[in-house]
């Protein structure tokens, strides 16, 4: 009998490391890419030159090269995942994306929830308005309102310098914050520089100029906490790509203007 329940208690000890040892290689993603052949990588649609959708309705912008580059260097397919700015941190805490190459910034606030890779493009935020309103410092935006995209760095940066007159309109995605601007609903805008210059590009009339810088901030690419073998492995790939010139190649083709020395 004695002999009887320490076999049955071996065994069920036995199943309960190996439970454990499945359990967490289920959890490293970089193998489940490598043995799928396949990436999940969230990406803007809305937010031109970074992630649009062409002509064609297929995503275009330089996320979606990174993506594809990322995917190709790995020697695995590549899903697409739309997302905004409001849900795509909530892609990599739920698992439905392996990446998120959409614009994104680094902060202490969302370096407690995700893990970022080394920069792979320039970005920066700014307030934009018309060259007729006179605008030299954030204390001129009393008495105005400002468009802004929920949830985005833009509506982080400017919370935290807005003079309490500051009427802040946010909207769920970025078409919403320039067609919001654009339609007269706002006297100001804020949003990223490359955002800004198709907006004045598409519509000239607005005469909307540069006003006031609320960040430089690079785009990083995020990843799961935990997941270093993943973020090591891109790290590689974007340390490789700037050795090369593709992350050059990839700024000029859809910014206009260099990488610069993107942060590590």
């Amino acid at each position: 009998m004695k002999f009887s329940k320490r076999v049955l208690f071996t065994a069920a000890l036995a199943m309960s490391l190996s439970a454990i040892a499945g359990l967490s290689h289920a959890q490293t993603a970089l193998e489940g890419i490598q043995k799928s052949k396949l990436i999940k990588i969230a990406i803007p649609t809305d937010f031109p030159p970074y992630g649009f959708v062409g002509i064609d309705m297929q995503p275009q912008g330089l996320d979606i090269d990174m993506a594809n580059y990322i995917a190709q260097k790995m020697n695995v397919k590549v899903e697409l995942l739309p997302v905004t700015s409001a849900n795509r941190i909530a892609y990599l805490q739920t698992k439905k994306a392996d990446l998120v190459i959409s614009t994104l910034g680094k902060n202490p606030e969302r370096e407690k929830v995700i893990d970022f890779t080394s920069a792979y493009s320039p970005f920066f935020q700014a307030v934009f308005a018309s060259k007729a309103l006179n605008i030299k410092s954030f204390n001129d935006l009393t008495g105005k309102s400002v468009a802004v995209t929920r949830g985005a760095m833009e509506d982080q940066e400017l919370t935290k310098v807005a003079p309490a007159g500051l009427d802040i309109k946010r909207f769920e995605d970025n078409n919403a914050t320039v067609s919001a601007f654009v339609a007269g609903q706002t006297q100001l805008i804020a949003t990223g520089a490359s955002v800004a210059a198709n907006m004045i590009q598409r519509n000239p009339q607005l005469g909307a100029e540069y006003k006031l810088l609320l960040k430089d901030s690079p785009n990083f690419i995020g990843v799961a906490k935990g997941e270093d073998a993943l973020r090591l492995k891109v790290n590689a790939i974007i340390a490789d790509a700037k050795k090369s010139g593709d992350i050059e190649k990839m700024a000029q083709k859809w910014l206009g203007r260099a990488a610069g020395n993107l942060p590590e």
